[in-house]
């Protein structure tokens, strides 16, 4: 299992590395189904995964001017409240529920890359090399990214990307990047939120981050040689696919009281 889940750690980084985003949203169910962790710690182990990971993609896509530092700083100072406090409120959901939501959460992803990413917005001059950054344009889509985040464990890349391109008129590459950054700073807040909170398995953490950086390098690499779209539609179907396989193993989370009911004495006599 411990090979298996590296394996599929080097695959988020690719994933990360070739569509700029996608892949994170795989290391709850790793840690879960295929590591074994409970569902909270893996929630948890995932934000410091997840946050490693997007700061190593922001560094290059730094280096090559992709990353708009005010929008960043703007929309990922929004996230990382929404990340503390989603955080906080998990304590009022059980793991299931948790699982429920981000199978949910999947969906919204895998609907979002079956559209493809909104093109980028025209503009010209100044304005678009210097887009106007709209705090409260970005005030809902930045608290409701870190709330999915600290309670989910889940980037936000897929809503991220959306709201810098319509919202902030931000060109795509550049959006990529600064969506990298915002991850990073929501994970960080949310994972700080859970320090304490519950038990931290730092080594797998390490080895799990190690590996998905590697992998990013290499998809950055090899992201020149492949069709985005091809890999994107890919990619959706196995989120649905995924989503599909966390609802049926939650099951009995859906229908509580139907459960208890059949399973309850004498319920077979009485029908």
């Amino acid at each position: 299992m411990a090979i298996t889940g590296l394996l599929i750690a080097a695959v988020i980084g690719l994933s990360l590395g070739l569509l700029g985003g996608g892949g994170s949203i795989l290391t709850v169910p790793v840690f879960v189904y295929v590591l074994g962790f409970g569902a909270k710690q893996a929630i948890a182990m995932s934000l410091a995964v997840v946050g490693a990971t997007s700061l190593a993609g922001a560094l290059g896509h730094w280096r090559a001017g992709n990353v708009r530092p005010r929008v960043a700083l703007v929309f990922g100072a929004l996230a990382m409240v929404g990340a503390y406090a989603g955080a906080r409120l998990s304590v009022h959901f059980t793991g299931n529920t948790q699982l429920l939501l981000f199978a949910a959460v999947m969906l919204i992803a895998a609907g979002f890359m079956f559209r493809g990413r909104p093109a980028a917005p025209v503009a010209s001059g100044s304005a678009a090399a210097r887009p106007e950054v709209r705090v409260v344009k970005l005030l809902v889509p930045g608290v409701g990214v870190g709330l999915l985040t600290g309670l989910l464990g889940v980037g936000g890349g897929f809503m991220i990307v959306p709201a810098l391109v319509l919202l902030a008129r931000v060109p795509m590459k550049q959006a990529v990047g600064t969506s990298l950054l915002i991850i990073a700073m929501n994970s960080a807040a949310g994972f700080a939120a859970y320090l304490g909170r519950v038990h931290i398995d730092w080594a797998w953490i390490g080895a799990f981050t190690v590996v998905a950086i590697s992998g990013v390098a290499a998809g950055t690499h090899l992201v020149r040689y492949v069709s985005q779209e091809r890999l994107r539609r890919g990619f959706a179907v196995f989120l649905v696919a995924m989503s599909a396989f966390i609802l049926y193993h939650n099951r009995a989370a859906l229908l509580p009281r139907a459960v208890a009911h059949a399973a309850a004495p004498g319920a077979a006599a009485s029908r």
